[in-house]
């Protein structure tokens, strides 16, 4: 998978344009991601991700990075072994694509707007 571009509100994945946040699995993506609070990141919203058991999970917490990854959650993944990387969409945009390169079980939760 390949995050072609981004922009507030919009991502292109592999040529497809997406308008809700998204999350990528493998060789498939998953539209109209909706979190349980919004805002923050709870275990729960990651259960899909949790399955597939990547190694590595890049969140995108938004244009502004408004989107929270609170302890509990950081701590589940640490716990599950799957390394996190929350930043910024922009930025995350960047890592997933640099990351994708190197690590086959890759996964990614993108947050739109905010």
């Amino acid at each position: 998978m390949h995050i072609d571009s981004y922009q507030f509100g919009k991502i292109v994945i592999d040529g497809v344009e997406y308008k809700s946040d998204v999350l990528i699995l493998g060789d498939s993506v998953e539209s109209n991601w909706w979190r349980k609070q919004g805002h923050s990141l709870a275990i729960e919203d990651l259960a899909s991700v949790i399955d597939a058991k990547p190694s590595v999970l890049v969140v995108g917490c938004g244009a502004y990075g408004l989107m929270d990854v609170p302890d509990p959650t950081r701590q589940f993944l640490n716990e599950q072994n799957i390394e996190l990387h929350a930043c910024d969409t922009h930025k995350a945009v960047e890592k997933f694509n640099e990351l994708a390169q190197a690590h086959a079980d890759l996964a990614a939760a993108i947050h739109l707007t905010c």
